[in-house]
Formats: C-alpha cells, structure tokens, sequence
C-alpha cells in the first residue's frame, strides 16, 4: 500500500525508523536546553554582558527560524530523507565548532550553524512521523514527537549541571557528537525518498531571511540600548516582511503555505504555538539569571531546581495524546496554558524566606499545562490539511515553535537590560500573558 506516495513500513521497521527520528529531534531539543543554565558561565568566561551571552541561545533560534520556511519548501525535491540526514550532519559538526570556539563570536557564529541543522531535522522529522503512521495513529507518533522533545529538555538542565560541576561549559556541545549514529539508522530503515523538482526561489529566501532576521535583531539590540538602530532594523524587517508575503502570493509554488493557512483550524494552532513557545523560552532563557545571579544559587542547584517543568511536561505530554481522541484540542490546549500562566506569575510571587519545594511545584505546575498544550496543538496543526500537505504543515509546525523561541529569546534580552535586577521576573510575567493569549487563541477554534 502507498502511503503519501511512499511504501507503507513494517512494524518493525516503524519503530527502528520512528526511533531514529526521535533520536534527532531530541538531539536538537537538547542542544537547546543544554545551554541555557551556561549562559552566566560563558558571560564570565568571556567577559561579556548577560545580554551579550543570551545571543548563544538567540542566534540559534533565529537561525532555524529564518530556514524553516526554505527547508519545507524544497523538502519535496530534495526529499525528506536526504533533508534529514544532512541536517544532523550539519547539527553535530556545528556541535564541535560551538565546543572549540576562542570568542564569544566564533560560538555565536557556530549556533547559527546549528539551527541550520536543527531547521532542517525538525521539518523533516516531524513530517516523517506523518507518513510512517496510519490516519488514526498520527497521535500517538506526534505524542511520542513531544515526548522526544519534553525528556531532552528535562535531562538537559541535569546534565549541564553535572557537566559544569566537573568541567567547563564546552562539554556541553560535546555531548551531541554520539548522536551522529542516528544518521546510518536512519538511511537503513526508512523508505525511498519521492523527488519532485522544484525551483529554488531565492528571491523568497533572501526576503525571508532579512525579514525575520532584522525584527529579530531589533529586539535584541533595543536589549543592548541603541533606539535608532533598533527601530531601523524593526521598520526595515516589517518592510521586507510585507514584500515577501506579496512576492509569495504571486508565486506558483510559494514558501508560505496559503491553502493551509485558509483553514481556520491550521491559522489558529500555528498563532497557539506562536504565544506558547514565547512563553516558554521567556521563562527558560531568564530562569537561570533569576536563580543564579538574583538568588544566588549554584549552576548544579540551578540545574535541579528547573528540571520539574520539563519532566512534568514529558509525564503528561501522552496522557494528553491519549486525551485528545476523546476531548477537541482546543479545551485541552486551553486548560494547559492557563495553568502555565498561573505556574508562571506564582514563581513572581517566591516567599522572601525561600525553600526548594517552592521553587518545584510552582514549575512542575508550568510542566503539567505546557504537556497538556504541547501534542494536541501539535495533532490539530498536522492533521488540518491532506497527508500531502505534511513536509508543509511540518515546516509551519517547526516555524511557529521556533518563531515563538526566537521572540522569547530576544525579548529577554531586551528585559533583562532595562529591567536590571527585576528583569527576569518581568520576563516570567511577560510569559505569563503570552500563556494567557495563546489559551485565547486556542479556545476560538471551538467556534471554526
């Protein structure tokens, strides 16, 4: 039987093949989550400013930001195999550029190279996951999709702690070179590629790569103080934003997918996704500077103290798969993130005389209701358009999460330097509202 064009899979060979997609989605999800607990480290090794140091997580966001859209669009003619492998490929050698860099630049310029990879894995990855399983089991694999990305982001603060108790933080990047194997697994067990030829349209890809790139810069340079030449780089990016949306309408095979986006259902999860992610990364990216330079904490006790929100997240993330046949996406999408926003503006208000346990069921809280919202956004989103539509459902799946990263990212770096020592409780509190628009946002798709 065809499935999309491509040969359905035994069961075992699903699982080998499910398993070394899992392996890469996740090596990215940690190459993330690894890093944020280093940044005060690689400020001081370095001897840079915080806001400086929290380029190391935006670049990489940023960068797999502005390739997703062009690595969805040629998924179809470069074939999702051969997209998969080389994007891993890239990401692990990035790996070892990041652990060997002598300056701040050179690091910053090797996580850029990263998210070329990680834009890659999570486009085709995902869209994988689509193909490899029947109609009535996509769930499930999206389910185990959020679990791959939920327990690398739990394991990560523990192992940068470990690792930064015994060593510096270039071993962080290390870790990521095993993950290579998952290449050859991959090629041994998944189907033939289906090819359709397909233009390069770098027209698109440039306006793209400026538009969101220079409002993404210009966030993070109102961060770094300089008004002028921030508000220049957000009008410039509104620009070039505008152009490529028309540029894209007129093109025969445009990057943005407009049929999907036609379909209210698709429109609202992509903005549901948007709003979340920005509240998480808000949250992640300014939880070590609360922890570590307001509380003054250790980066092992740091490690530990957030570990609850990413497990708690891997722990419901299939309870919720389970609920989503049951129950519309839209309630329990909405339940999650109002209980995110509550985990959220609790951590504002810690006791003067703090302890551990607040700390932990304050953020075990933010697990349960981002696990609750993760897989059935994530099933609503790809199994709004037809199976064919998958590499470009899965390439506004990854875009939406990174676009939401990259906003949090480059919003705490504005927060953090206006808001001195408040600055990451303003971040959880600009969290919080980003919670609350996307519960809205998802609750209207009980009336499309």
């Amino acid at each position: 039987m065809l499935m999309g064009g491509i040969e359905s899979l035994t069961a075992s060979r699903r699982c080998w093949a499910m398993f070394a997609i899992l392996l890469g989605l996740g090596l990215t999800s940690l190459g993330s989550a690894i890093v944020n607990i280093a940044l005060p480290n690689i400020s001081r090794s370095f001897a840079t400013s915080e806001a400086a140091s929290v380029w190391v997580v935006n670049i990489y966001q940023l960068s797999a930001t502005v390739c997703l859209l062009p690595v969805a669009s040629l998924a179809e003619s470069l074939g999702l195999k051969r997209l998969y492998t080389t994007g891993l490929g890239i990401f692990v050698l990035a790996s070892v550029g990041c652990a060997f860099a002598p300056t701040l630049s050179i690091l910053v310029g090797a996580r850029l190279i990263q998210g070329i990879g990680a834009a890659a894995v999570a486009v085709a990855g995902v869209a994988f996951v689509r193909i490899i399983y029947p109609h009535g089991m996509v769930s499930k694999g999206l389910a185990l999709v959020a679990l791959s990305v939920a327990i690398p982001g739990a394991l990560g603060p523990t192992i940068a702690a470990a690792i930064l108790a015994v060593g510096n933080w270039p071993w962080l990047f290390l870790v990521n070179v095993p993950f290579a194997l998952a290449v050859p697994l991959f090629i041994a067990t998944t189907p033939r590629d289906v090819r359709m030829p397909r233009a390069l349209d770098l027209t698109g890809i440039t306006l793209n790569a400026v538009a969101f790139g220079l409002l993404a810069l210009g966030i993070g340079t109102l961060g770094m103080g300089d008004w002028r030449i921030a508000t220049a780089e957000i009008i410039v990016g509104l620009v070039c934003f505008s152009l490529f949306v028309r540029q894209q309408l007129r093109h025969p095979t445009p990057m943005l997918p407009f049929d999907l986006f036609r379909i209210p259902v698709f429109t609202l999860s992509v903005w549901t996704s948007v709003c979340s992610y920005a509240a998480q990364n808000l949250a992640y990216v300014s939880l070590p500077f609360l922890f570590e330079v307001s509380l003054h904490l250790s980066p092992v006790e740091t490690g530990i103290l957030v570990t609850p929100w990413p497990l708690l997240t891997a722990v419901t993330a299939p309870i919720a798969g389970r609920l989503t046949t049951r129950y519309p996406a839209s309630v329990i999408c909405s339940i999650g993130l109002v209980l995110l926003s509550a985990g959220l503006l609790l951590m504002v208000f810690l006791p003067t005389t703090l302890t551990k346990w607040d700390v932990v069921w304050r953020l075990a809280l933010c697990g349960i209701g981002f696990g609750l919202f993760q897989t059935p956004n994530n099933t609503s989103m790809m199994t709004a358009g037809a199976i064919g539509r998958s590499g470009a459902a899965s390439g506004m799946n990854a875009a939406a999460r990174f676009v939401g990263w990259s906003l949090g990212s480059a919003l705490v770096s504005l927060l953090l330097s206006f808001g001195q020592n408040r600055g990451a409780i303003l971040c959880l509190i600009t969290g919080a509202v980003f919670a609350l628009l996307g519960a809205a946002t998802s609750s209207a798709r009980r009336f499309r």
